[in-house]
C-alpha cells in the first residue's frame, strides 16, 4: 500500500484534533428514527433481515415525538436532521404525516427508500410535509438491481423515484450504489444511466459481512477490484460529471481526502444518533452489534445522549488485536462502529483490502 503524502498528513492530524474536540462537545446533528422495519423487498444484502410482515410492529409516532420535544428542550432543532428509516419508510401509512409533524417542531428531516412507493403522489405528500434530503438505492441496471432487491419490477420503480426527485429544486438528494461482483463491471454504465436521469450526486458503498451479506460471496469485492472502486471514484469526481462518493464506512489511508468530501471519522455516538425500532438509543442504525446506550421507554434520551457513548467517543478500548500496533492507529481509531462484533472485536479492516 502506498504511503500517504505530507499534505495528507497534515490534513489528518487536523482532522484528528478536531474530532476529539467533537467528541468532548458530541452536538447531536443527525437523528435516525427506524420507523418500521417492515419492507416490500427481499434485498440480498440487508443488514437488519427486514420483512413484508415484521415480528417488531413499527413504533407508535407519539413514542417517538416524545423524544424530540425533549431534545427541543435542550437544543436548536432547526441544527438536527432527523432521518426517517427502515425497514421502508414508506411501509408506515402515516409516514407523511408523522414527517409533517416533525417539521412543526421546527426540525429538518429526510428519509432513505428504495423508491417502490414513490409515486407522484407520494412525492408530493412528502414535499409538502417538509421533505428536505432524500436518497434512493439503485444497486446496478434492470438486471442486476433486480436480482439485488429480490422483486422483478424494482429498477422500474426505483428509476421513476429518482427521475422524480433529481427534479426537485430545494432538497438534498442523492442516489445510494451498494457495489458488488455482478454489477461492478458496469459501473461506467450505470454512471451514465444515473446522469441521463439528472442525479446530480451519487454515493458507493461496499457490503460489510453481517446480516445476509455475511454468507453470500457474490456481494463481496476482491482486494485489487476494491482499490478498482476506489479509482473509479477519484476519476469520476474529477470529471465533474456526477459528485462521486464513497460511503462513510472505514479508513482509506492514501485514499483519504480523494474519494469523499471529508476525511474518515466514524460519527456514530459524537454527532449522529438513532432510536431504533424497539426503542434502543444508539449510535446510527448500521450498527447492530449490542452497543446499546440506553432505550427511549425508559431513559431519558438527552441524558443517555450526554452522559454515555464513552465508547463511541473514545475507541482506546478497542485497541486490541490487529488495531494494537497499527501504524494508522491515530487517524483510523480502529475504524467504523458497525464494523464492530458484539465483542467489540475488528469484523473487517479496509486497510487490509488495500495492501
Amino acid at each position: 500500500m502506498p504511503s500517504i503524502t505530507l499534505a495528507q498528513r497534515l490534513a489528518l492530524d487536523v482532522n484528528r484534533s478536531f474530532i476529539k474536540e467533537e467528541a468532548k462537545s458530541h452536538p447531536l446533528m443527525q437523528l435516525f428514527w427506524e420507523c418500521t422495519l417492515r419492507c416490500n423487498m427481499k434485498c440480498r444484502h440487508c443488514g437488519s433481515d427486514c420483512k413484508v410482515s415484521a415480528l417488531q410492529p413499527d413504533m407508535p409516532f407519539a413514542d417517538f415525538e416524545k423524544v424530540l420535544l425533549r431534545i427541543k428542550e435542550e437544543w436548536d432543532p432547526s441544527q438536527i436532521l432527523i432521518i426517517l428509516s427502515g425497514g421502508e419508510p414508506l411501509m408506515r401509512d402515516d409516514l407523511p404525516e408523522c414527517a409533517a409533524r416533525i417539521r412543526d417542531l421546527g426540525f429538518p428531516w429526510g428519509l432513505v427508500s428504495n423508491g417502490r412507493l414513490m409515486s407522484d403522489e407520494m412525492v408530493d405528500k412528502l414535499l409538502r410535509a417538509g421533505l428536505r434530503t432524500a436518497t434512493i438505492s439503485l444497486d446496478g441496471l434492470e438486471e442486476d438491481h433486480n436480482w439485488m432487491r429480490g422483486m422483478p419490477d424494482s429498477f422500474t420503480y426505483a428509476s421513476a423515484a429518482i427521475k422524480r426527485l433529481a427534479s426537485q429544486k430545494g432538497i438534498g438528494f442523492d442516489v445510494v450504489t451498494c457495489v458488488n461482483q455482478r454489477n461492478f463491471p458496469k459501473l461506467e454504465e450505470i454512471k451514465e444511466y444515473l446522469i441521463s436521469l439528472g442525479v446530480r450526486r451519487w454515493r458507493l458503498f461496499t457490503v460489510f459481512p453481517v446480516g445476509r451479506a455475511a454468507t453470500d460471496p457474490e456481494l463481496q469485492l476482491s482486494n485489487e477490484q476494491y482499490k478498482q472502486l476506489l479509482d473509479f471514484i477519484h476519476a469520476s469526481r474529477k470529471e465533474c460529471r456526477i459528485h462521486a462518493s464513497y460511503g462513510c464506512e472505514g479508513f482509506l489511508g492514501p485514499y483519504e481526502g480523494k474519494v469523499r468530501d471529508h476525511l474518515f471519522s466514524c460519527q456514530a455516538g459524537i454527532t449522529v444518533g438513532s432510536v431504533r425500532i424497539d426503542g434502543a438509543i444508539s449510535g446510527c442504525t448500521s450498527i447492530r452489534a449490542h452497543f446499546d446506550q440506553g432505550n427511549i421507554y425508559k431513559d431519558d434520551f438527552v441524558d443517555v445522549w450526554n452522559n454515555r457513548f464513552g465508547v463511541f467517543r473514545d475507541h482506546s478500548p478497542l485497541r486490541e488485536g490487529k488495531c494494537l500496533d497499527c501504524k494508522w492507529w491515530k487517524w483510523c481509531q480502529g475504524n467504523g462502529m458497525h464494523l464492530r462484533d458484539d465483542d467489540g472485536k475488528l469484523i473487517m479492516c479496509n486497510l487490509e483490502r488495500l495492501q
